[in-house]
């Protein structure tokens, strides 16, 4: 007699995760929102903006290694609670400082800074929870509609925070960040939720901890293909094409309105596949992540050198499509096969992979708008020197074009 397994929307734990989640992602685009229209409206600086936007990102990327290893040492809910907490204070004292006409550049970047480093704490942490609330089998299913939540929480952060402060101000939008961060911490906390006890028991200096967790990715030719496969996606297509957006928009004569449209299509192409994937079960997950990322370099060799601002709005529903399947199948596998006891700090480095490159992209095609090369010309390179290196993955990575779980971790040792 055959079981029928509970919905992952009957388990109460994931539905709370699932929605501090999304709120923790709102919460995060909203004062990151704010925080950019302040300094562009009050202080009137672009280069305050960088200044500000480097003290929030950078620590977030530096530290969020080290966030792997305080997610095996400790519950990864309480980690997510505290973290939550913590930025919703801060937030709350910068909402203070705004109302009290006290706010300065230098308050941003202190607060900045914190903020990102608490994000960086929390993102291995909830990265490497689901395999703690879930059943093995729904790992992709959890996996598909918590990045899908995401999702919303990105495209809606921005939708909020540009709604309260054209309604009222930049105060009420720190206000209304406030609460969304607090509400996010309540769904957090630790005693509403399930989690299990700390897997990684081992007493050993947090150095040790992370050359353990080196030297773990480095013996699986499956992590280290991943890996690679999410750095060309986020360097060669993704974050070259976030910072050519806004640039090919004011090129084709377009207006904020225009560069919106692209940007919420980017987003329900994202949200879409991830309703699709939750649906469907992937079982040659690595190939499929493979396709996926040729697709979206194909795409975007096209989106390169389209001048049409509504072509560009449907190019990016399918950039944004093709991504989900790039990544949370490689999520699903590494949930479902990597020691739990080690899963926070290889968690980290696979976000470190995901969000790293994104700033190193932004750098380069702004040195070579800089130096006059035509954007067209920039994204068209990137696109094919990334399509290149893909093809390079699917015709070498052998342990990833298979099926995971027909793989032996005996046999998974460094192909390049």
């Amino acid at each position: 007699m055959i079981v029928a397994q509970p919905s992952v929307f009957q388990n109460r734990t994931f539905i709370f995760i699932l929605i501090a989640g999304f709120l923790a992602v709102m919460g995060y685009t909203m004062f990151f929102m704010t925080t950019t229209w302040y300094v562009i409206s009050e202080l009137g600086s672009v280069e305050s903006l960088g200044i500000v936007l480097i003290a929030i990102t950078v620590p977030r990327l530096v530290m969020m290694v080290f966030g792997g290893v305080l997610a095996d040492r400790f519950k990864k809910t309480t980690i997510m609670f505290s973290t939550s907490l913590a930025q919703g204070i801060f937030l709350f004292i910068i909402f203070l400082l705004n109302s009290t006409d006290t706010m300065s550049m230098w308050y941003l970047v202190l607060f900045g800074m914190l903020f990102g480093t608490l994000d960086a704490f929390s993102g291995p942490a909830s990265a490497s929870l689901i395999p703690k609330i879930v059943q093995q089998s729904q790992i992709q299913q959890a996996n598909a509609f918590y990045q899908g939540a995401s999702q919303i929480g990105i495209i809606a952060g921005p939708i909020l925070a540009g709604a309260v402060m054209e309604a009222s101000n930049v105060t009420t939008g720190y206000f209304t960040a406030v609460i969304v961060v607090f509400l996010s911490a309540f769904f957090m906390f630790p005693p509403f939720l399930k989690e299990g006890e700390v897997e990684n028991t081992v007493k050993q200096t947090p150095l040790k901890d992370l050359q353990e967790g080196f030297s773990y990715i480095k013996s699986s030719s499956f992590l280290i293909t991943g890996i690679l496969v999410l750095i060309t996606l986020n360097f060669f297509a993704f974050g070259a094409i976030q910072i050519g957006i806004p640039i090919l928009v004011e090129l084709h004569g377009g207006s904020p309105i225009n560069l919106s449209y692209i940007e919420v299509s980017l987003g329900v192409g994202m949200l879409l596949s991830s309703v699709i994937i939750g649906a469907v079960k992937i079982t040659r997950r690595g190939i499929v992540s493979i396709i996926g990322l040729l697709a979206i370099l194909v795409v975007a060799v096209t989106f390169s050198q389209v001048s049409n601002l509504y072509v560009l709005a449907g190019l990016a529903f399918f950039i944004g499509f093709f991504m989900t399947f790039v990544y949370i199948p490689f999520f699903s596998s590494v949930h479902e096969k990597i020691d739990g006891r080690i899963m926070g700090r290889v968690m980290s480095v696979i976000f470190l992979a995901m969000n790293g490159f994104d700033p190193i992209a932004y750098a380069g095609v702004t040195l070579f708008v800089s130096n006059g090369f035509a954007i067209q010309n920039i994204m068209l390179a990137f696109s094919i020197t990334g399509l290149v290196i893909a093809l390079i993955i699917l015709w070498k990575g052998k342990s990833y074009r298979h099926d995971y779980s027909d793989v032996q971790e005996a046999e998974m040792k460094p192909e390049y």
